[in-house]
């Protein structure tokens, strides 16, 4: 069985999410643990962090995603930026100990004029203090789109981070389809072409997860844009050939497209329904 899921409001509760999830049709899920344009965050309830854990032993769940909030930018100029980033991030892998062996995602960042190399020594630097070689958390880079001074929109950039983080046994990658699209890789024609280079320059094993989203915008477009699946450029049958590739396959594979629970049911169900299951 695939393991899919959405990104929920964390508002409701660690155990509710979980239920949401089974509610859906989903087997596993996504969520920020603090306000996603914010730096605010709202206290883990341990109880409630064990219900979810015993929830999903019993449903057999499959590794969820916590996501850091869109502010955290680890390679801004400014160093109170910077320290903000390392803040939040030690605090929310604090709360991810409660939930052993699952995972931490996070967007690289934007360099702002710095230079790549110098916006991934910083990345590099923040990961040194906040990734504890004890920790039960695999914290992720997330693919992006390379727009303006983001990093992360080449595989090269990724690799660079990891090469330069010490505690690299402990860091993954998450795949988002909509940025690989946006950001030039071929996912509709040549995927098998996009998995080998990838392969080649980070390594399939790093691969921890993956964003089920479809594009506004044309492949190599640099806009990241998300869509409905089907309803974008990257089509309903190019996502289906991710998910059910032979490299991938086994991977919690999360909607983040432009609609509520329900509609993320309804994705669900005709992904499932596509793929025989």
């Amino acid at each position: 069985m695939t393991y899919i899921g959405a990104h929920l409001s964390s508002a409701r509760g660690f155990r509710k999410m979980g239920l949401t999830a089974l509610d859906i049709g989903a087997n596993t899920f996504q969520c920020f643990l603090r306000n996603p344009r914010g730096a605010r965050a709202r206290a883990a309830d341990p109880a409630d962090l064990a219900g979810l854990r015993e929830l999903m032993s019993e449903r057999g769940f499959g590794p969820i995603v916590a996501h850091a909030p869109y502010i955290m930018n680890p390679c801004s100029k400014d160093e109170g930026i910077r320290a903000l980033a390392a803040r939040m991030m030690t605090e929310d892998l604090d709360v991810m100990e409660h939930l052993p062996g699952n995972c931490y995602n996070f967007h690289p960042g934007s360099h702002v004029g710095q230079g790549v190399e110098t916006g991934c020594r910083q990345i590099a630097d923040m990961l040194e203090q906040t990734v504890r070689p004890e920790g039960k958390t695999t914290v992720l880079l997330e693919t992006m789109a390379g727009k303006g001074s983001e990093i992360g929109g080449r595989f090269e950039e990724l690799r660079l981070i990891l090469d330069m983080a010490d505690c690299r046994d402990r860091l993954g990658v998450c795949l988002d389809t909509c940025h690989v699209s946006d950001g030039g890789y071929d996912l509709i024609h040549d995927l098998d072409g996009v998995l080998t280079e990838f392969d080649r320059i980070i390594g399939l094993d790093r691969l921890k997860a993956v964003h089920i989203n479809d594009s506004m915008n044309p492949p190599g477009s640099r806009k990241d844009r998300h869509a409905l699946i089907g309803q974008g450029t990257i089509g309903e049958a190019a996502i289906l050939r991710v998910m059910s590739h032979p490299a991938l396959k086994h991977l919690p594979f999360l909607l983040e497209t432009p609609t509520d629970d329900a509609g993320h049911g309804e994705e669900i169900r005709r992904l499932r329904a596509a793929a025989g299951q």
